[in-house]
């Protein structure tokens, strides 16, 4: 089984920068000047263009820790231009590495920039400036001797927030310790903590399920409380990596003294946090079925409660037990979209 986590270093997936594209050369006011040609002209060469400052989605990195210390990246200014027609050299385009599934959107107004999905994917993020025109561009039948030229035009600046949104085909859902660090431990190699306090999930985790030749990658994010989509707990912090995600894993904790109402704090958080969210695919997972008293009695009670007619399944998280037919059937659904 493969393994995708982020435990390597500090997970860091907000940042805010400004980019500073480079100014473009000035042009330049010259004259040919040689013994044998005592009226040689303008021979003035245009300025270079600034370099521009591009984001590049990359596989090999996973966090924005890089962009939280050093905020400010600016690309080479332009070369002037020179006499004997010499035009300034190109200044050098900067490249911003940055996780695939990062979002870029513009501080000020909040319009989408980029949404980085692919390895390798690049987008502009402020373009260079133009280089000026040398005099040579002005010599005309009346006036054979022009001293103008044009300075460089400044480069884009713009200040941006970058934020990063995981690529899982399914996420977890549930309450602090509901089992879900415990889940994915045993359907994939990610190996989140595990404990019996809340809130051991700090961050989040990813793990790739196979299933015969089949396979999909499964998100573990903080355990969410009642209040987390106005900022309560940890778990608000990272929605949004479920939202790009085709399926939800809702995991309730069967030894709690009311699973219905859980699962109800569950349901009414996603709602707040983005009505799309709380539209996705929702699976119920009943865990700790070796745990609770009379367990199936109490399955039949919270799907009367909650009248819900989608997919459940009981499991029990820590021995594997049931996981299998959940991990098949999750394959099954994803290959049909």
């Amino acid at each position: 089984m493969g393994l995708f986590h982020f435990r390597a270093m500090k997970f860091i997936d907000e940042a805010k920068i400004e980019v500073h594209a480079g100014k473009g050369g000035d042009g330049a006011a010259s004259f040919r000047r040689e013994r044998s040609v005592p009226r040689g002209g303008p021979d003035g060469g245009d300025g270079g263009r600034g370099g521009s400052v591009w984001a590049r989605a990359d596989r090999n990195v996973n966090t924005l820790i890089d962009y939280r210390f050093a905020r400010i990246h600016r690309a080479q200014n332009g070369g002037r231009g020179a006499g004997a027609d010499c035009n300034g050299r190109a200044g050098g385009d900067l490249e911003l590495r940055v996780p695939v599934g990062t979002v870029i959107r513009d501080a000020a107004s909040a319009a989408l920039v980029a949404d980085l999905t692919r390895d390798g994917e690049r987008a502009l993020l402020a373009r260079g400036g133009q280089g000026g025109l040398g005099n040579l561009h002005f010599k005309s039948s009346v006036n054979r001797a022009p001293r103008q030229f044009t300075r460089g035009a400044p480069g884009e600046s713009r200040s941006l927030g970058l934020e990063l949104r995981v690529l899982a085909d399914v996420g977890l859902l549930g309450l602090p310790n509901a089992g879900k660090s415990t889940f994915i431990r045993a359907v994939s190699s990610a190996r989140p903590k595990v404990a019996d306090y809340p809130f051991t999930t700090l961050n989040p985790s990813l793990g790739v399920v196979r299933v015969g030749d089949a396979s999909f990658v499964i998100a573990d994010i903080p355990g969410l409380i009642e209040g987390a989509a106005e900022g309560a707990g940890l778990g608000h912090q990272f929605l949004r990596h479920l939202s790009r995600t085709r399926l939800l894993l809702h995991i309730i904790d069967l030894t709690q003294e009311d699973p219905a109402r859980d699962a109800r704090v569950i349901a009414a958080e996603l709602k707040r946090y983005e009505d799309a969210l709380y539209r996705k695919p929702r699976w119920l997972l009943f865990n700790k079925i070796d745990a609770a008293e009379d367990a199936d009695a109490r399955i039949r009670k919270i799907l009367n409660q909650l009248r819900w007619k989608r997919p459940w399944f009981k499991v029990a998280a820590i021995s594997a037990t049931g996981t299998k037919q959940v991990c098949s059937a999750v394959a099954r659904e994803l290959s049909k979209k």
